[in-house]
């Protein structure tokens, strides 16, 4: 890997891993390549890109401590010193609806997965990309991802398609089971209000009950909750 993708790559984990993430680089130019030109990324070849990848440790290292802080309003992406970026999360879409990022594409040409992840199966998610405007790698040598197909995703038998290095747990998957739009029913909480202006409704976990987190400290970022998790080392 080039020594410049590696620091990159590096500063993006060191801020992602704890949180049970994964960063896998790649060339705009071969995402591109798979697509037809309404869903092409609009920047160089060459532009330097990461996959986020959440694990199945995501779920209690970002997601649950975020929702015991009650912190629930818009973020701001991280933008590092010098460099510029932009992120894509998995579910944003343009204004006519048409996705703004393809996840699973670009896990197949950043080497992360197709369909199942040589080390989770099928117990890991796309959860979007950051674009680095202005870093071009040209010699980024491609990674080639497992070459096999998912069937059974909603009795959650294809995630065993391999021997996974860790699964959902079981209130994991009570709470991705329901369609998004009846998650937040799930959860114990009301329909969003339109006013942002008022202040966070209480959340009466009934079903779902978050773990406490370890330590708390602000952790700034598109995907960083406002408690940190237990350190860990990176994958």
């Amino acid at each position: 890997m080039e020594p410049q993708v590696a620091e990159l790559k590096q500063k993006i984990e060191d801020t992602l891993c704890p949180f049970g993430f994964e960063v896998y680089p790649f060339q705009v130019t071969w995402y591109n390549a798979l697509l037809p030109p309404a869903f092409h990324l609009p920047l160089p070849g060459p532009t330097l890109a990461f996959l986020v990848l959440g694990t199945a440790a995501t779920f209690d290292r970002a997601f649950t401590p975020f929702l015991q802080s009650r912190h629930l309003r818009q973020l701001t992406d991280p933008e590092p010193p010098g460099v510029e970026i932009e992120v894509i999360a998995d579910y944003g879409v343009h204004p006519n609806r048409r996705p703004k990022i393809l996840a699973q594409t670009a896990a197949h040409v950043a080497g992360a997965a197709l369909c199942i992840h040589p080390r989770y199966g099928g117990w890991c998610a796309t959860r979007g990309v950051v674009l680095l405007p202005g870093i071009e790698v040209p010699d980024l040598p491609p990674t080639k991802p497992p070459d096999c197909f998912a069937f059974h995703g909603r009795d959650w038998t294809y995630q065993e398609a391999v021997t996974p290095q860790e699964r959902y747990s079981e209130e994991q998957k009570a709470y991705f089971s329901p369609p998004p739009a009846q998650r937040l029913a799930f959860l114990g909480l009301a329909q969003p209000s339109k006013d942002t202006s008022s202040p966070s409704p209480e959340l009466p976990f009934t079903t779902f009950r978050p773990k406490k987190p370890q330590n708390a400290s602000r952790a700034p970022g598109w995907v960083s909750p406002s408690v940190s998790p237990p350190a860990s080392p990176g994958p």
